[in-house]
C-alpha cells in the first residue's frame, strides 16, 4: 500500500495546533465537496481531506501517526513497522475499542483499523461519524474490532433520522459482549440542524430580495423551487415544511435570507449604483433616534 502524507494533504506543516487543522480542513471540504465543486476528481479529493482529518484532528491517532516519523513520502510504498500495535496502544489511541474504516484507504485501516480490546460489558464502544446525509437518509458502517488479538468486522446499520449524540445498540454475537455506539455528526457546509429542523442560508442578490426571485434550494430531500417574496429582508425566514429530518413529527427546513452585495469594480457599476443612490428615497438608519 502507499504511504499517504495526511500534513501535505491538509496543506499544514507538523506543528500546525488544532484551530489551524481545522480551518485548513473547511477551506479545502468547502473546495471539493462533491455538492458545490467543479473541480476535477472533487469526490475523491473530498474523500482525502475527510481522512487526513480524522486522523489530525483526533490527539491519539495524530500522535500514533506522527510515531512513524518524517522519512516517508507521499505514494512510497508502506507497511507498518513490526511493533506497530504496541506502540499505538502507547500512545494512547490503543484504548479505543474499535476504530470507524468505512471509505477510507487502505493505509488508514493498516494504522487504525485493529485497535485493542473490547468492552467486557454492554458499554459505550465509541463514537461513529456520520454526515448530515448519512444521518437523514441512513446508512451502515463496517467497523473493526480487535478481541483477544482477533479482528472481528460487525456492521453497524444507521437509521433515518438518527441524531446527533444518539446511541445505537448492536447486540453480542458468538458470545460476544453488546456494543452501544454514539452517533458524532460531521459538521456541513450549507445545513446546520436544530432538532429534527434543518437550517440553510440563502445568498440573494439585492435586485432578487428587492424584486422577488424563483430560487432552486437545496434539501436533504432534493432541489426545491423556492419563491421568495417581493421585499424580502436579509435574515428573514422561509419555511418548507416536511423538509427536515425524518422522525414523528417529521422536521422542516428553514431557508434564511442573506443578502448579498455586489461590489462596484467598472465605471459602469459604480454609476449603476450612484443612479439608485438618487432614485431611491431610502435611509437604512431611518429607525435610529
Amino acid at each position: 500500500m502507499q504511504y499517504k502524507d495526511y500534513y501535505e494533504v491538509l496543506g499544514v506543516t507538523r506543528g500546525a495546533d488544532t484551530a489551524e487543522v481545522k480551518k485548513s480542513y473547511r477551506k479545502l471540504a468547502r473546495k471539493y465537496h462533491p455538492d458545490v465543486s467543479k473541480e476535477k476528481n472533487a469526490e475523491s479529493k473530498f474523500k482525502e481531506v475527510q481522512e487526513a482529518y480524522e486522523v489530525l484532528r483526533d490527539p491519539e491517532k495524530r500522535a500514533a501517526y506522527d510515531q512513524l516519523g518524517r522519512d516517508y513520502r507521499t505514494g512510497q510504498q508502506f507497511r507498518p513497522p513490526p511493533d506497530w500495535s504496541q506502540r499505538f496502544g502507547h500512545s494512547g489511541a490503543g484504548s479505543q475499542r474499535f476504530s470507524d474504516v468505512n471509505g477510507f484507504s487502505d493505509f488508514f485501516s493498516s494504522l487504525f483499523g485493529g485497535a485493542q480490546g473490547a468492552p467486557p460489558a454492554e458499554a459505550d464502544a465509541g463514537h461513529l461519524d456520520v454526515t448530515v446525509e448519512e444521518a437523514f437518509a441512513g446508512t451502515k458502517r463496517r467497523v473493526m474490532l480487535n478481541e483477544g488479538g482477533r479482528a472481528r468486522a460487525i456492521d453497524v446499520q444507521i437509521p433515518p433520522g438518527v441524531g446527533d449524540g444518539q446511541s445505537l445498540r448492536v447486540a453480542a454475537s458468538g458470545g460476544s459482549a453488546s456494543l452501544r455506539f454514539r452517533i458524532k455528526m460531521r459538521p456541513h457546509l450549507l445545513y446546520t440542524l436544530q432538532g429534527r429542523d434543518v437550517h440553510i442560508e440563502l445568498p440573494l442578490a439585492p435586485w432578487e430580495a428587492a424584486l422577488g426571485a424563483k430560487v432552486a434550494v437545496p434539501t436533504l430531500g432534493g432541489k426545491v423551487e423556492l419563491t421568495v417574496p417581493a421585499g424580502a429582508q436579509s435574515g428573514q425566514k422561509l419555511r418548507l415544511r416536511g423538509r427536515g429530518f425524518p422522525g414523528t413529527p417529521g422536521g422542516d427546513q428553514f431557508v434564511i435570507i442573506k443578502l448579498v452585495t455586489p461590489a462596484a469594480g467598472s465605471a459602469q457599476e459604480k454609476a449603476a449604483y450612484e443612479r439608485m443612490k438618487g432614485e431611491f428615497d431610502f435611509d437604512p438608519r431611518a429607525g435610529w433616534p
